[in-house]
């Protein structure tokens, strides 16, 4: 199975984070193999994540600006993190919201599908002052592998704060 990274970057400065609450939005897709759910998901890119796995994945998901329509910010995240942008998909599964650790409230929306074969994640780029305090800039994918896991795994692999996504999901797909 593929390796898959993904993360969220938010921009902004300080004071305009503090003055509102951060609200994110993303895209949980997921498919059914030999009768197993599969999800798929991101891992953050960056120098940070470089080394991280268990609990260091995400559902591909960015913030939106005040009164932005969640779901149609959440379907341009999926396409701009992941590179693929999701046939006209109609029938999306409601997940609610969670918060995370940071005070990030975080809205998803399920739907069933596929990737192309062959897949190439192709992710939006940020820049960051790398090593630190060096002057140097560099560009970074903002998630720099994206691929399905069986539910079991991605239970392990996912930020646990988004882990009620997956029995939510379970919940609307019947158990």
């Amino acid at each position: 199975m593929n390796e898959g990274v993904a993360m969220d970057f938010t921009g902004g400065n300080e004071s305009s984070k503090s003055s509102r609450s951060r609200i994110s939005a993303g895209l949980l897709m997921f498919r059914h193999r030999k009768h197993k759910l599969e999800v798929l998901l991101a891992h953050p890119g960056g120098p940070f994540h470089v080394h991280k796995d268990d609990g260091a994945w995400t559902i591909p998901k960015g913030e939106a600006a005040p009164e932005e329509d969640l779901l149609t910010r959440a379907r341009i995240e999926f396409e701009e993190e992941v590179g693929f942008r999701p046939k006209n998909t109609r029938d999306y599964i409601e997940l609610g919201s969670i918060k995370q650790k940071g005070g990030k409230t975080v809205h998803a929306w399920a739907f069933e599908g596929d990737l192309p074969e062959p897949f190439e994640c192709k992710s939006n780029l940020f820049e960051l002052e790398w090593p630190p305090r060096s002057g140097k800039y560099q560009k970074f994918p903002e998630v720099d592998q994206a691929c399905f896991f069986l539910e079991e795994v991605a239970r392990r692999k996912l930020k646990a704060a988004q882990v009620p996504f997956l029995d939510r999901l379970r919940g609307a797909l019947g158990g």
